[in-house]
């Protein structure tokens, strides 16, 4: 087997020819070695920051500029783990929010919602937290280009039920209220797109969106998301972790069973 290019250089030399990630199959075809040898060889590479290894047996070149920080944003590093592992998946929550200029702070970690079971992982820098979420492959999405190709982000209308639904994962209830209202004014969310995708959902997040909406941003365009809220059967609670005391909002039939003070 004869190499290719010499260790210290493979990572730029695959970065310069376009190669992404590799598996170590690969890796060791470009080093003329055996395949376990692969880490041995890269031992010190991996070390200056030049490769990351995000699952066993996937390596990805690290372009110049990320390698102070240990590796490349997560949005460049899903899509290679996700088809390496063999998982559906979408960018989701604060990650997608951020997107769409509805994060008024950097999140702390890249939220993806999962077509099954993924371990959490950092790589460098970046805290991959991966949630199993039966609507994948399901829930409207939009692909968000990046260097390393087209990532599927939960759309704005989507972003809002997933915040909705998973309060401790939008950062509590006064986060996800922000999150929303942001999501109104800086990705122009229609009422009527999120009623049609709210079947995905619990009723409880068709009606918390709802709500948050007509209190803070206003009254207008919500009769199909009202609909959408089914006023029919029981009430919801505004915050799922909270007893079920206070008044109930009838037209959203939300019991208010905590305060929501978003940064208005």
């Amino acid at each position: 087997m004869k190499a290719i290019v010499r260790g210290p250089q493979v990572a730029d030399w695959a970065l310069s020819h376009g190669l992404g990630a590799m598996t170590t199959s690969q890796v060791a075809s470009l080093l003329g070695v055996p395949a376990d040898q692969v880490r041995q060889r890269l031992a010190s590479p991996l070390r200056r920051g030049e490769w990351v290894t995000p699952a066993r047996g996937l390596w990805v070149p690290v372009r110049a500029e990320h390698r102070a920080a240990g590796g490349p944003p997560g949005v460049e590093l899903i899509d290679d783990l996700a088809a390496h592992l063999g998982f559906g998946y979408y960018v989701g929550w604060l990650s997608a929010a951020a997107r769409y200029g509805a994060a008024h702070h950097a999140p702390q970690v890249f939220q993806v919602a999962t077509s099954t079971t993924v371990p959490d992982r950092d790589v460098g820098r970046v805290r991959m937290r991966f949630h199993r979420r039966s609507r994948v492959g399901q829930v409207p999405t939009i692909p968000v280009r990046t260097y390393g190709g087209d990532v599927p982000h939960s759309t704005p209308a989507v972003t809002a039920l997933d915040v909705a639904t998973d309060l401790a994962l939008a950062g509590g209830l006064d986060n996800a209220a922000n999150v929303i209202i942001d999501l109104v004014a800086e990705a122009g969310v229609d009422p009527a797109d999120v009623a049609d995708v709210s079947g995905w959902f619990p009723i409880a997040s068709a009606r918390r969106v709802g709500w948050l909406i007509e209190t803070f941003v206003g009254p207008a365009g919500l009769d199909p998301l009202r609909a959408a809220a089914r006023l029919d059967v029981p009430p919801s609670l505004l915050h799922p972790a909270y007893p079920r005391r206070g008044p109930t909002d009838s037209r959203w039939a939300l019991c208010l069973n905590t305060k929501a003070d978003p940064d208005t």
